[in-house]
């Protein structure tokens, strides 16, 4: 019997050819106007984070249950990365700056332990599913599905599974976090503080709207990781510390940002890849939720060591993205700043070298398959 290799195998059928044209227009113009609907209802309800998870669950479950040939273009996430990027950047104070180098440690330490438990977690996906140990590991790496399926492909790993993995454990987070801190402790008042449609000062808007795009854009050519938002971020950070930092964004197109966010995020659930391969879909649900547990539990054991409330460290160690957790904070009343701050480390720390690593792991998933095959 011919030995195969486990990090090209494709699941499941090619998909439907997309919608093109006129069609697809007049699709996306109806899909955004749904998911406004379904923020419009989460956040009538009190949901956490109604504005993206709103979204995010209905348009999962229309491309979970029709299987439409209409496609979010991936060119529709960085328009909420950037707006998002650029708010965040604005609240970093000189205070703030203050605040975090007196908590380096605890920030540090939080990022190589979240780190760990991806590796517990990415060696327990490959032997439930078989996948190759590289394969798991961009599964399950803190990194957006975009840049993880660019990173398997460049690996020669097929990217459909990871896309797949991540996509589950980034939706799994941003729903399950706000509701499990929900859980503990109630619902808050903020949840039902209506978006107000007033626009005070567009000009504002425009202006941190070109800041936003020309960082990205200027970060994108340096070839620095995730740079539409680490460009905004860094830009609106260094223009706040320096105290001319303009006016924040209004609630309306923070809103508009996170139905982006969810309507892509949503999107990216496809009839074809969960019902090609049950076994991998359950594998990645398990594996999401043990990530999940596991940095929680970390997060808790490093407040009770640090001192730092254990609220902060579970959004901070969460296996989340940065533009995910940094909105959940905002919502949650915890300091944005902070958290994004936690984020931040951890993508500095391994995005950098999660090619070099997965290079190093696919030798060693090759070496072990020959092995096998000889045997």
């Amino acid at each position: 019997m011919k030995c195969m290799n486990k990090t090209s195998s494709a699941p499941g059928s090619p998909p439907p050819s997309p919608a093109r044209g006129w069609k697809a227009g007049v699709g996306l113009v109806l899909l955004f106007a749904l998911s406004t609907g379904a923020g419009w209802i989460f956040e009538r309800i009190g949901a956490p984070l109604p504005w993206m998870i709103g979204p995010l669950l209905l348009t999962a479950t229309i491309f979970m249950g029709l299987a439409p040939r209409l496609v979010v273009p991936n060119g529709m996430r960085p328009i909420g990365q950037v707006v998002v990027a650029t708010q965040v950047g604005l609240a970093f104070s000189p205070a703030a700056l203050t605040m975090l180098a007196d908590l380096s440690v605890v920030i540090v330490g939080t990022a190589l332990t979240t780190g760990g438990c991806i590796f517990i977690v990415a060696l327990v996906l490959a032997r439930l599913t078989g996948m190759g140990l590289a394969q798991a590991f961009l599964s399950s790496a803190p990194t957006s599905p975009v840049e993880a399926a660019t990173m398997a492909t460049e690996a020669g790993i097929n990217p459909m599974p990871v896309i797949f993995g991540q996509t589950i454990r980034l939706a799994m987070v941003v729903v399950i976090l706000p509701f499990a801190l929900y859980a503990v402790d109630g619902w808050p008042e903020v949840a039902r503080t209506p978006v107000s449609l007033d626009i005070n000062d567009p000009h504002s808007i425009f202006f941190l709207a070109a800041v936003g795009a020309a960082s990205a854009w200027a970060f994108r050519t340096m070839r620095i990781p995730n740079p539409n938002f680490m460009g905004p971020l860094t830009l609106a950070a260094g223009l706040a510390v320096s105290g001319i930092g303009p006016a924040p964004y209004p609630p309306v197109v923070l809103a508009i940002a996170q139905i982006v966010l969810g309507t892509w995020l949503g999107a990216t659930f496809k009839r074809e890849i969960v019902t090609s391969s049950v076994r991998l879909s359950l594998a990645s649900i398990f594996s999401a939720l043990l990530l999940l547990a596991l940095c929680s539990l970390s997060a808790v054991g490093i407040a009770a060591i640090s001192g730092v409330d254990w609220r902060t460290l579970i959004l901070g160690a969460a296996p989340g993205g940065a533009v995910e957790m940094a909105l959940t904070a905002k919502f949650l009343g915890q300091s944005v700043v902070l958290i994004t701050t936690f984020h931040l480390v951890r993508i500095f720390i391994f995005m950098p070298n999660i090619p070099w690593i997965v290079k190093l792991i696919v030798r060693h998933d090759r070496r072990k398959q020959e092995k096998d095959c000889k045997s």
